[in-house]
């Protein structure tokens, strides 16, 4: 009898995290959908709003940010993500959105949000489809094969948007002098926000090429490793 009880004590929190987690990734799915059918209509439907970012801007802070829960579902072990990893994707989204696109107008007008959200959708969508069904079932081939080969086109295009947004707002920074601490102060101590704009430009340069090479190396376990197994056991 107990050993009954403990067996039914450890399937109900797998189910109800099961289904956290699915409610989640649904919940992400829909969020990047509907930002995804905002840019459509902002570019092929009468809009009032003066520019893309009046389109997109109320759901896409919602549900990026809504993306800083991956880092606890990473840290408690809900999923068996890397936390610093997560921590650094997660984080760099948040502060292109909060830290450059809704301070600085130049940013919100630049190419580089169209491009930035344009990678940005389609990878999310993709990649919480696939966390949603997997949850559930067996994912289909056609969806792993869109995760794992998209983002050869989509990363470099993300990446770039968020370089020029980024570049737009350290332009600003220099004249407005915004979130910025200069001497002589009562702390006696100095900040500047267009450096740190600048040091964030340049992490790029060693960290998205580990990114981008990780993901062709699991592209290769994944779909390429597949048939090969295939061919050796015949």
């Amino acid at each position: 009898m107990a050993g009954k009880t403990t067996k039914k004590a450890e399937k109900g929190p797998g189910i109800l995290l099961k289904g956290y987690l699915f409610l989640y990734n649904f919940a992400q799915v829909l969020g990047w959908s509907y930002i995804f059918y905002l840019i459509l209509e902002y570019y092929f439907v009468p809009t009032s709003h003066e520019n893309l970012w009046e389109s997109v801007k109320f759901a896409l802070i919602i549900f990026q940010n809504a993306a800083v829960l991956e880092i606890i579902h990473a840290a408690l072990r809900f999923v068996p993500s890397n936390v610093m990893i997560t921590t650094f994707q997660v984080l760099s989204r948040v502060m292109a959105v909060c830290g450059v696109l809704i301070p600085f107008e130049e940013s919100q007008k630049s190419i580089g949000l169209l491009l930035l959200l344009f990678a940005w959708t389609i990878t999310e969508i993709i990649r919480y489809s696939y966390y949603a069904v997997n949850i559930v079932g067996n994912v289909p081939y056609f969806i792993i094969w869109c995760r794992y080969t998209f983002f050869i086109v989509l990363y470099p295009i993300g990446v770039t948007g968020e370089l020029i947004s980024l570049y737009y707002a350290q332009e600003s920074v220099a004249h407005s002098k915004l979130w910025t601490v200069e001497m002589p102060n009562y702390l006696n101590v100095t900040f500047s926000y267009r450096y740190f704009l600048l040091f964030t430009m340049f992490l790029y340069l060693p960290l998205f090429p580990q990114m981008y090479l990780h993901m062709f190396s699991q592209r290769r376990k994944i779909i390429g490793g597949e048939p090969s197994k295939k061919a050796k056991t015949k």
